[in-house]
This record gives structure tokens, C-alpha cells and sequence, in this order.
């Protein structure tokens, strides 16, 4: 026979005063604090564990999240003179696009940006590649980036005025000044990682200046490089608009001027949702511009 069976255990043996003990929760049942915990625990990483595999949801949540604070604050908590709520923004973007003029600076400003960015990128390219891979430059000519970099580039709006006067060569200029030195810093940071063991061995099999940037230098800055575009994309958007606001007949600075002294937030709002959509374009072909470039890697 099992003595076992016959054997009481401790939950079975009457207390003292009479009382049956309290029966303890089995360790395979998952109940008490502990189960609770490790369910929650559990819960924590399926939902870390998704929003992993779906950055998507995530941003999406972010974006929702930040609509609905300002939807609640324009239409409780904040004089509708200075701010209007999201939802009668975009239901007004039909017409912020039917005001007459508004199309037309859409256009300009676009060309403008697209400008200011290309020809930021040649010169960043140029003046990055020719102060990164020379040590002498680098050493001589980076500090002096890095001081006019740090200049407050508004003080000398009106130079560019007189210079390129009032049209769309000014607000060009002053977009280029704020989008080339971002590229030229990180041009140069990245020239900095690349290994000269890797130039050495391309020079001793012969190859070309113009076969070591393609095949050595610009494959190895690339992380870099678009880094830097992402950067002078914003300092030519910031230098572009800082113009029109400033000295402008056209454009949508000039508009967000307009929009401002009329007290008009649900046009002025519209007018800079059509702006970031501008920027997320932009954007979007940079990035897909790295991710062709960094097949290789």
C-alpha cells in the first residue's frame, strides 16, 4: 500500500483552534500576485513584440494622439483667434487652395526649395570631399565652416536682398547658405571612416581618381552623406521660408504673413499642413534614394 495516501498533508491537518488551514494556490495553477504578474509581463512584450515588427502603428498612434490634444485645446481650451482645430483645417484646405494667389506660391516655393537643395548638394559634395580627404584643408579650412556655420544667418538677410534683390533668387541664396554646411560637416565625418588601407589598395591596382570615389569613397560615406541631405533639406526649407517672410511679394511666406495679421488660423494652418506635405516629399525621395544607394551594405 502507498503510505502517501494514507499520510495527511499539511493543508489537511486541522489547526488548532479548530480552523482548516488555508489551501495555497498551486504553482501550475498561475494564480496569486506571481501568475498576475507574469500575465502582465507576458501582455508587455506581445504588444513590445508588435509594435517591433509595425513601427507603423506606432507613429500612427503618436500623430493620432497629438491631432486629438490639439483638436481638444483649439475647441475648449484656446481663443479661436490664435488657433483652430484640425478637423476644420483639413475640411478648409479646398478652399485655402481656392484663394487666389495661393497656388501659384505653392508653385514657387516648391521651385525654390528644389533649387536651393540641389545646388546645396553639389557644393556640399564638392567642398566636403575636397576638406575631408586632405588633411591640411581639414585641418585649415574646418574650423572656419564650423564658425560661419554657428552665425545667426538671419543678420545677414538684408545682404542677400541687395545682392539678388526681392524675387526668387534671394530666397535661393538664403536657402543654399543654410543647407550647404550640413552637408559639408557630415561629408567631411564621413570621410573620416574611411579606412586608407582601402585607398592604398585602389591606388596600388591602379585605379583612377574617379574609380576611387565610385567604388571606394561614396560607398563608404553613404550613411553619412544622406544624413547630411536630410539636414540641408531642412536648413534650405527653414532659409526659404525665413525670406519670404521677411522680404516677399510671393510665395507661401508671404501668405503665412497675410494669413497672420488677418487673423485667419484656419488658412494659416492649412497653408502649413500643404508645407509639410511638401517636406514629407522631399523626404520620401531622399530616402528612397538612400535605400537604393545602400543595397550594397
Amino acid at each position: 500500500m502507498n503510505s502517501s495516501a494514507s499520510t495527511p498533508t499539511t493543508t489537511d491537518r486541522p489547526r488548532a483552534g479548530g480552523d482548516p488551514a488555508p489551501t495555497l494556490p498551486s504553482p501550475a495553477s498561475g494564480g496569486g500576485v506571481g501568475g498576475g504578474a507574469r500575465g502582465n509581463e507576458r501582455g508587455t512584450q506581445t504588444i513590445q513584440a508588435f509594435l517591433l515588427r509595425h513601427p507603423g502603428v506606432a507613429r500612427f498612434g503618436v500623430v493620432l494622439l497629438i491631432l486629438l490634444v490639439w483638436e481638444i485645446a483649439a475647441r475648449w481650451l484656446i481663443d479661436p483667434l490664435f488657433i483652430s482645430p484640425p478637423s476644420r483645417v483639413f475640411t478648409s484646405l479646398g478652399t485655402v487652395l481656392a484663394t487666389n494667389g495661393v497656388p501659384a506660391a505653392l508653385r514657387l516655393t516648391f521651385f525654390e526649395l528644389a533649387v536651393a537643395f540641389v545646388i546645396s548638394v553639389a557644393i556640399g559634395i564638392v567642398v566636403g570631399l575636397a576638406i575631408g580627404l586632405q588633411p591640411f584643408a581639414r585641418r585649415s579650412l574646418m574650423p572656419i565652416v564650423l564658425l560661419v556655420y554657428g552665425l545667426p544667418q538671419i543678420t545677414i538677410l538684408p545682404l542677400f536682398i541687395l545682392f539678388f534683390g526681392i524675387g526668387a533668387a534671394s530666397k535661393i541664396a538664403f536657402g543654399v547658405t543654410h543647407g550647404i554646411f550640413p552637408i559639408i560637416v557630415t561629408i567631411v565625418a564621413g570621410t573620416q571612416n574611411l579606412k586608407p588601407i582601402l585607398l592604398t589598395s585602389a591606388r596600388s591596382m591602379g585605379a583612377s581618381r574617379w574609380q576611387l570615389l565610385r567604388w571606394v569613397i561614396f560607398p563608404h560615406m553613404i550613411p553619412s552623406f544622406f544624413a547630411g541631405m536630410r539636414l540641408g533639406m531642412s536648413g534650405v526649407l527653414l532659409g526659404v521660408l525665413l525670406a519670404e517672410l521677411y522680404v516677399s511679394t510671393a510665395g507661401i511666406g508671404y501668405f503665412t504673413t497675410m494669413f497672420t495679421q488677418s487673423f485667419d488660423p484656419t488658412k494659416l494652418f492649412g497653408l502649413i499642413a500643404m508645407l509639410a506635405a511638401m517636406a514629407i516629399a522631399l523626404n520620401e525621395i531622399v530616402r528612397r534614394a538612400e535605400i537604393r544607394f545602400s543595397r550594397w551594405r
